[in-house]
């Protein structure tokens, strides 16, 4: 994607956002300043993020409230961890179609940001697969992004597109935790699955964020609830 604007060097957050603001869609933004309240709120939903993470770890680690196996409950944990192995795969490729841009590594911080939780998620889901007695589902070589890329809910060819690819694996994450917990029957599995489904919708948050510091009209938050009725609202790209 050509740079519509004068090949400037950005030497802060503000002026990275600002050159990404050129690239965007190939229109161009006139953004006099990009408020402070932006970049908090990235590193806010970040913040978030990451202590949702945690008590989501806490609660799958746990001993406690795992004695009792449940082979529908390991069902749905391995249902799980299927599609945190599909997100660390997508974002290692996305970190490799970045370009070697201001703008390609300020995406790319986000994008490792978030797979480190999915990491995190894959491993905590996992363990608490064995103490069900179940074998955790293994990743798979490479997996099928062609039904987000066809409906246009982006690509791997600019890193724009691969933003707008992310945001919609991340609120299809969200929206599935919210589906799928509810089906739980151990208690300390349903606050696990809640913690992790919360950290999903905190990733789409902070690239919603990241969309919105370019002057695009979107909220931070833009629905009240997180289903499948409101997806096209969660995702407006």
């Amino acid at each position: 994607m050509t740079d519509r604007r004068s090949n400037p060097t950005p030497s802060s957050y503000t002026s990275i956002v600002q050159h990404l603001a050129g690239l965007y869609d190939e229109r161009r933004f006139n953004i006099a300043f990009i408020s402070p309240f932006s970049y908090r709120s990235m590193v806010i939903g970040g913040a978030i993020a990451g202590i949702s993470t945690a008590l989501g770890f806490n609660a799958l680690t746990a001993d406690k409230g795992l004695a009792m196996p449940s082979n529908n409950d390991a069902k749905i944990l391995n249902n799980a961890l299927y599609y945190e192995h599909q997100a660390i795969w997508a974002y290692n490729v996305a970190a490799s179609k970045l370009s070697d841009t201001n703008v390609g590594k300020a995406v790319k911080a986000l994008a490792l940001k978030n797979q480190a939780d999915h990491m995190a998620h894959r491993d905590a889901l996992a363990g608490a697969v064995r103490r069900l007695g179940v074998t955790p589902v293994m990743a798979e070589n490479s997996y099928d992004l062609s039904s987000y890329i066809q409906k246009g809910e982006g690509n791997l060819d600019s890193d724009v597109n691969i933003a707008k690819l992310a945001l919609a694996l991340e609120t299809d994450a969200a929206i599935a935790y919210t589906t799928e917990i509810a089906q739980l029957k151990n208690p300390a599995l349903i606050t696990a699955g809640a913690s992790i489904g919360s950290n999903e919708s905190a990733h789409a948050a902070a690239i919603r964020a990241a969309f919105i510091s370019l002057g695009v009209g979107i909220d931070y938050v833009p629905a009240s609830f997180v289903s499948a009725d409101t997806r096209r609202l969660i995702y407006p790209m």
